[in-house]
């Protein structure tokens, strides 16, 4: 389950939704039956509340979503995707811990 601040993202919603806005958006492709996926979920979910208003940040399920997930060649979970005016700016594979995220997104929002 997502927190409040994350979205979720589908595959009709998905170019709207992330490609086509102005702000960076952290886009967490996962799926139920993963297990580093459902580890990564609560540091997305706080990654959520921590730049709520300055990054929009969601997860895209990929076995409902197979179309997104083939677009933006996603082929091991879990990966988290940055986008920023509809172009990838970083893709992360496999687990990784809230420092790396957060790196990334002090560097497209200005943050220290």
């Amino acid at each position: 389950m997502a927190g409040p601040n994350t979205q979720m993202f589908t595959d009709d919603n998905f170019d709207e939704a992330v490609l086509q806005v102005k702000e960076p958006v952290l886009v967490d492709f996962w799926a139920e039956w993963c297990g580093p996926c459902k580890a990564l979920g609560p540091v997305i979910d706080e990654l959520a509340n921590d730049y709520a208003g300055k990054v929009k940040i969601g997860k895209v399920d990929t076995d409902a979503n197979p179309g997104v997930s083939v677009r933006f060649s996603v082929s091991s979970i879990p990966t988290v995707i940055l986008f920023h005016k509809g172009q990838i700016v970083e893709k992360f594979i496999g687990l990784r811990g809230k420092k790396d995220f957060q790196t990334a997104l002090n560097k497209v929002t200005g943050a220290k």
